[in-house]
Formats: structure tokens, sequence, C-alpha cells
């Protein structure tokens, strides 16, 4: 990171600051053009199978069964996302002077389609779990209906900008 003064690194901070995110826009390649990036609902992980300093981190998304994201998702192809909260717009006295307070996490890694059921329901849960409705049940005909996806990150900064 070029500017080491804004990396956030203690576990606990980079936790707190995923939960308060509310989308994480995932990027995918496409072949010959711009990359594909969809914003998400999403539910999250970490566990210490990671760097001490850096838990493993497994980010969760469900969604339809078809689509532009399916098509382009190949078993386990790379994938970038960007999640970030905290917003407040800083008012300068001129132009130059304006900035912006936020905290945001950038990673990338493999992404999936899950296929097995108990995934499948682990990582309803874990997005129900981030949105504040853990232990609801789910409807049989849509859990039929929702393809889940799991995103392993490999590697993830954060940072928190604080403008003067």
């Amino acid at each position: 990171m070029r500017n080491a003064n804004q990396e956030i690194k203690e576990t606990g901070e980079i936790r707190s600051i995923v939960k308060r995110c509310d989308v994480c826009r995932v990027g995918l390649a496409v072949d010959g053009g711009a990359p594909y990036i969809v914003p998400m609902n999403f539910g999250f992980e970490f566990d210490a199978g990671g760097a001490p300093e850096m838990p493993r981190l497994t980010l969760w998304f469900h969604g339809a069964t078809e689509g532009r994201k399916l098509d382009l998702i190949a078993d386990g192809c790379s994938a970038g996302f960007e999640m970030d909260t905290d917003h407040k717009l800083l008012v300068g006295e001129s132009s130059c002077n304006y900035s912006m307070n936020y905290a945001s996490i950038i990673g990338s890694g493999r992404i999936a389609r899950v296929t097995e059921e108990d995934e499948k329901l682990h990582g309803l849960k874990a997005i129900m779990a981030h949105y504040g409705g853990a232990g609801r049940p789910f409807n049989e005909d849509s859990f039929a209906r929702t393809c889940v996806l799991r995103l392993d990150v490999a590697e993830y900064a954060c940072k928190r900008l604080q403008g003067a």
C-alpha cells in the first residue's frame, strides 16, 4: 500500500469494517473486454488458517442460477472484490480542499459456484447472519432456485482515509 499510515492491519478492526459494509463489488475478467463488476449482497467468515496478522477470509454471495456473472465464472476462476463504508464528505474552502473519509477493503481470490447442499446452506446462513437474519428458515423452493458462490480470498488489504 502506497500510504502505510492509511493501512489497517489489526484483525479486530478489519472485521469491524467488513461488518459495516453492506455491498461487495465483485470484478470478473471478460475476454477481450472491460472487467465486469457487479455489486452483491454478501456474507463472510474469517478463520485462523491464514497468517496470524491476516486471517483467512471467505466471502459468500447468492443470486439467480443463470446470468452474465455465472457465464463468466468458470470453476475456480480469479476475481477481485471491493467494499467500503463510513463515508463522509469533507467540504473545503476550495475545490482542492475537498476530501472524503472512508474505510475500505480490496482483494482477490478464486470464485466458484457451490454445488454441495450443506455448503450452500452454510453460505446462505453466513449471508443472513451478516444482514441480521440469522436463524431464519429458508424456503425450500427458493433454496433450490438460488445459486451460492464462494470467494476464497487469497490476498486483501484494508485502509482508512481520513481527509484533512
